[in-house]
């Protein structure tokens, strides 16, 4: 299933809009008009209110409005390639160099058993499409994030979200992607998306996001029009 997330933050975390319906080659253009600059760490806030760390390395390079333009295509074709993986929500969103990111959610009942951080088989069928992607695009960052409920103890779950973050990563690492490219982190049950209190919400909070970013060399390649 492909969402599309639309994004609206304050002037003084981002000068770039996404607009809700806009392809993300649009994206890219509207937030490479600005002139360039890059934002900084504020898109942090996209990912665990505030609290979670940015989307993306920050990069020395900066990208101009036609770089973006190229850029949120490129972003845009792997996204839809992305969403036709079994089990794989795909959303999109700007990364901390204002330039359009994708993110992929896979929850645990694809990737995991209850308390469990080995991958299952149809998990690994699907981990091998999302790696020749990711083969496919050379030109991006990886950041595995493993996420948890809450039930059993808070160090428990640390261990348990850096595990199965560590578990996507090195299965990930074996199918050919470079783990330069990779970093993984756990962050147990701080950064729930639906509620505690219920199964249903508990079943939404174990998950594994996976966040792709424009690496340097993407940059440089779009500011020098030879980005395909």
């Amino acid at each position: 299933m492909k969402k599309f997330l639309c994004i609206f933050l304050s002037a003084a975390l981002l000068w770039g809009v996404s607009g809700c319906g806009m392809s993300n080659t649009g994206k890219g253009a509207m937030i490479g008009t600005g002139g360039g600059a890059a934002l900084g760490a504020g898109i942090g806030a996209l990912f665990g209110k505030g609290k979670g760390a940015a989307i993306g390395a920050a990069v020395g390079a900066v990208a101009g409005g036609v770089a973006g333009t190229l850029i949120g295509k490129k972003m845009d074709k792997q996204a839809k390639e992305l969403a036709q993986i079994n089990g794989a929500q795909v959303d999109t969103l700007t990364d901390q160099n204002g330039l359009t990111a994708i993110k992929v959610t896979f929850d645990q009942g694809i990737l995991f058993a209850t308390g469990k951080s080995n991958l299952s088989n149809s998990a690994k069928n699907s981990l091998n499409e999302f790696a020749t992607s990711l083969l496919n695009n050379p030109q991006t960052n990886v950041q595995i994030y493993g996420h948890t409920d809450n039930t059993g103890s808070l160090a428990t779950n640390q261990r348990l979200s850096k595990e199965r973050a560590l578990s996507v990563l090195n299965y990930l690492s074996a199918a050919g992607v470079p783990t330069s490219r990779m970093v993984s982190d756990g962050y147990d049950y701080q950064f729930p998306v639906a509620s505690n209190d219920t199964e249903a919400g508990r079943a939404q909070n174990r998950r594994v996001e996976v966040y792709i970013s424009a690496n340097e060399q993407m940059i440089k390649d779009a500011n020098n029009g030879t980005l395909k």
